[in-house]
């Protein structure tokens, strides 16, 4: 029987008791007897694990004694802070498709990922999280270092385990990966008290294929398909939504052929951004609080609602109560907890899109809508004349974060690897980051979590390494993981990292000039001479204060062949517009 094991139906294992599931695998014909802490290796091993993410301490000793006798099979990068070995293999995730490792020990080590884990929960990123735990004759003793990680990571996992015993080891493994990469992806953690890292099993390891009672890819009905077809043919102003589930199912090419017969507008949440090609013709920009104002605007006025890979997150719906209330709405999603979660639908296509998309655009006629496409146009227009314009142009000396961002655009081609933290700046980049390839933006959506960006950064160089990742991040935000800077300077880590100080926590300070009468609260920052912080962790670095420094200073950025640090001091008080006032409906967007 599985032992202390996580259910969240909210993540797609609904209708799944997970305390009967069992893995349905011929039994192994060989066995190599080893430690527990040695299986532990050669099961990454054999799901082709190349780098992990972690922290020695006590609990998980055993398994780091292992660890350095296979360095040549696995990487392992030391972190300096637990919280920076989970955001890593987000960041490594999310940029190669494949599963995250880290590794930590117990008590604190276990409970420093947790955000992390979190973070990756709700953006739906594969993680495989091991902590070491203690003997299991002193569990329930509150012995040194004893948490039980199980229960505190149970509503943030997708499923986690304790393992006991050294002979669980490869099935819990096999079945941790199978989870976290399967269906709608997410992150597990498997507890291993140290007596199961020191025992001796009889060794082989099977990958786990199928779970009885778990359908991690829901098959569409065919009259579902049917209806959406019809509806999306007979619609006058059709809208797509489009989310991150187009990127975890690896079905771009699919969404792209969609929209090229369709003919339809489509739009992005902050999770959806680089599925397609930026200047796509069909693309319209991002939705929600700080997207794109057609977009936003015409949601309230499309006849149907394709939703393609997305969860209706409230920060893309404004009030519920007012949201695309005339249109009929399609949703095609992998997991069903997610239809009528938020938004009732009309049409729920449940399944891997990769797969259920085609089946539509077979059954669509080809199409144009050169009249509704035409109002985005204007609104687009509008938006630049009042927005957009001054925030690449400004007319005052302060230089705009936009204006950084569309150099990083022009230097690289668009082609970067763009890692965020969260604040002013994570909007900018939304707003003025084109990307010409999937997989390419790299944010904490829906957690919004700062200190995101320095370890995520770390994560997604090691995972692309042919390829710029540049760090957007604030002052604010870069302080939270800054330790990870030794991280880089050890293990000699080429990322770009642009700090865009505007020396307040931005987002905040913007609501309390909006909304508490310019009463900035504990918002302003006094902050550390990044160059002198540069310096000591061996990291090239400069200052940029005006304009005509910063492209300059940006060419020999990239041009640098190791890590680097550009710090561009940004206007104070500048906002970011467009905005949805909170508690205000995606029709109410303001300019200003």
């Amino acid at each position: 029987m599985f032992k202390a094991e996580n259910s969240n139906p909210n993540h797609s294992l609904t209708g799944s008791s997970w305390a009967h599931l069992h893995e349905t695998e011929d039994k192994p014909q060989k066995t190599v007897n080893m430690a527990g802490a040695e299986a532990i290796i050669q099961c990454l091993i054999a799901e082709g694990v190349d780098i992990m993410f972690g922290y020695p301490g006590g609990a998980i000793m055993p398994t780091y004694d292992v660890i350095h006798q296979y360095q040549k099979e696995i990487k392992h990068i030391l972190v300096r802070h637990e919280q920076g070995a989970v955001h890593a293999a987000q960041g490594y995730a999310r940029v190669t498709g494949k599963v995250g490792v880290c590794i930590a020990t117990s008590g604190p080590g276990a409970t420093n990922l947790i955000t992390g884990i979190a973070d990756a929960q709700i953006d739906s990123t594969p993680l495989v999280c091991i902590t070491g735990q203690v003997h299991k004759d002193l569990l329930g003793t509150d012995a040194f270092q004893e948490t039980d990680i199980i229960d505190i990571s149970m509503p943030v996992t997708k499923w986690n385990y304790k393992v006991t015993e050294a002979r669980e080891i490869p099935r819990v493994l096999a079945k941790a990966f199978f989870i976290a990469q399967s269906g709608r992806p997410g992150p597990v953690l498997v507890d291993i008290t140290k007596n199961a890292q020191m025992d001796y099993l009889d060794f082989v390891y099977k990958k786990c294929k199928h779970l009885n009672s778990y359908v991690p890819e829901p098959t569409p009905t065919l009259q579902s398909i049917k209806d959406a077809a019809s509806l999306i043919n007979n619609a006058r102003k059709p809208l797509v939504v489009f989310g991150q589930g187009v990127i975890l199912g690896n079905a771009e090419k699919e969404f792209k052929a969609f929209l090229e017969k369709s003919g339809i507008p489509a739009a992005a949440t902050i999770m959806g951004i680089s599925a397609i090609d930026n200047q796509h013709d069909n693309y319209v920009g991002m939705l929600g609080m700080h997207g794109n104002y057609a977009p936003n605007l015409l949601t309230n006025q499309c006849d149907v609602l394709i939703a393609i890979g997305m969860r209706f997150d409230d920060r893309v719906t404004g009030t519920l109560d007012t949201y695309a209330q005339q249109a009929k709405i399609i949703h095609l999603e992998i997991d069903p907890s997610e239809i009528n979660k938020n938004v009732k639908v009309d049409i729920a296509v449940i399944g891997n899109i990769k797969h259920s998309l085609p089946q539509i655009t077979n059954r669509i006629s080809q199409q144009q809508h050169p009249k509704w496409r035409q109002q985005f146009n204007e609104l687009k227009h509008e938006e630049h004349e009042k927005v957009i314009k001054q925030d690449l142009k400004p007319d005052k000396d302060d230089i705009s974060m936009p204006e950084v961002i569309s150099l990083v655009n022009e230097l690289t081609n668009s082609r970067a690897i763009v890692v965020t933290d969260v604040g002013q700046h994570q909007m900018a980049a939304c707003r003025y980051s084109q990307f010409k390839q999937t997989r390419s933006f790299i944010t904490s959506g829906g957690l919004g979590t700062m200190g995101f960006c320095l370890p995520a950064a770390i994560g997604a160089k090691l995972g692309q390494a042919d390829k710029t990742v540049v760090g957007i991040v604030g002052d604010g935000g870069v302080q939270m993981n800054i330790q990870e800077l030794g991280t880089i300077m050890q293990s000699q880590i080429d990322v770009k990292i642009i700090i865009l100080n505007n020396q307040y926590l931005g987002m905040v300070r913007q609501w309390q000039e909006l909304y508490f009468d310019k009463r900035y609260a504990s918002t302003e920052m006094i902050n550390p001479n990044y160059q002198k912080l540069a310096e000591a962790y061996g990291i090239s670095s400069v200052k940029v204060t005006h304009r005509n420094e910063l492209k300059t200073a940006l060419q020999k950025m990239f041009a640098h062949n190791s890590a680097y640090i550009l710090e561009v001091m940004v206007g104070q008080e500048n906002n970011v517009f467009p905005m949805i006032s909170p508690g205000s409906s995606v029709s109410d967007m303001r300019l200003s």
